[in-house]
């Protein structure tokens, strides 16, 4: 694991993968499983990988945070950096801080609270949580209800806030006003777009924005580094390519469940066995497991067929 500053620069280099966490059956952290995943990501180029929703730590507890953290410092390769998620209420952020800041952990995601919150409170929060873990924070955006872009600003200006993940969903994702208020704000490199690769290429090419986080990363990490490697460089037909082969596991994540449909979908590829999910979620009803496993397992194979074609072009 890297413990240096996570900079927005180290940022640009990566996708931020957002992958599931695996359980065995007593909900207990499944170690080897997360190392499986989490080889395989790194195998793929991802050197960037931050436990949040999709690791349904909304509902972990403290002792099982402490784990997670455990795990976090005895893991990775020496240059990925591994960050977790706070909260979201105010009680649980506080008394994680005391825990990130004595594992030396670089950064820590506050994930979003919706209600009971106001923005104001939300922000006041955010702050009481970034001076008592000693570090800038991630902020994750993906409501107005939550924080204005005045707020962030100033979080991001008095140094509470180094990155935002920007994570409003919409129908046409070129049209966004609260985006352009809050790149108004904020230094676009100081934003990723945290919606997966539907919007990514649209985001990064359009906006501006700094990377992009992704679920799916999780079984085709090599796949969507080339994504981000393509827009940087310009090549924006390619990256629309490769993010076409990305969208029928999204299509089923944004009809079933975006965080469930996920985590069945990495055990249905073979990856990893992550188990049950942490309630208050659940697994996915297996009236949809044929779909998912297929879907899966289609990406998992474009993925081998990616790394296999970048390995010929290396030895050319």
């Amino acid at each position: 694991m890297n413990r240096s500053e996570l900079t927005n620069e180290a940022l640009a280099t990566s996708v931020i993968a957002v992958p599931p966490m695996a359980l065995n059956a007593d909900l207990s952290l499944n170690w080897d499983a997360n190392r499986s995943l989490l080889d395989h990501l790194e195998d793929g180029g991802v050197r960037v990988v931050l436990y949040g929703g999709n690791a349904n730590l909304y509902n972990i507890g403290q002792k099982d945070f402490v784990t997670l953290i455990d795990f976090l410092g005895k893991s990775g390769r020496p240059d990925t950096w591994l960050i977790p998620s706070v909260g979201p209420d105010y009680g649980k952020m506080m008394d994680q801080a005391d825990i990130l800041r004595d594992a030396a952990i670089p950064t820590a995601m506050v994930l979003p609270m919706t209600f009971p919150a106001t923005p104001e409170g939300a922000a006041t929060g955010i702050r009481r949580f970034a001076d008592r873990f000693g570090k800038p924070v991630i902020l994750y955006i993906k409501s107005a209800t939550y924080l204005t872009p005045k707020l962030a600003g100033k979080l991001v200006a008095d140094g509470v806030a180094q990155t935002i993940k920007y994570g409003f969903v919409r129908p046409n994702p070129a049209e966004d006003p609260f985006l352009e208020e809050l790149l108004a704000e904020v230094d676009r490199s100081r934003v990723i777009s945290g919606i997966g690769e539907r919007p990514a290429v649209c985001h990064l090419s359009k906006f501006g924005l700094n990377s992009f986080t992704s679920g799916c990363v999780s079984l085709a990490p090599a796949l969507s580094m080339s994504i981000l490697a393509a827009v940087k460089a310009g090549e924006l037909e390619k990256a629309e390519e490769l993010r076409a082969l990305f969208l029928p596991l999204e299509d089923l994540r944004d009809s079933i469940s975006p965080l469930t449909t996920l985590h069945d979908a990495v055990t249905f590829s073979g990856i990893a066995d992550m188990g049950p999910i942490l309630p208050l979620l659940s697994n996915t009803d297996p009236a949809h497991h044929s779909s998912i496993r297929s879907a899966a397992q289609a990406l998992l194979r474009e993925e081998q067929r990616h790394r296999q074609a970048l390995s010929a072009q290396a030895a050319q």
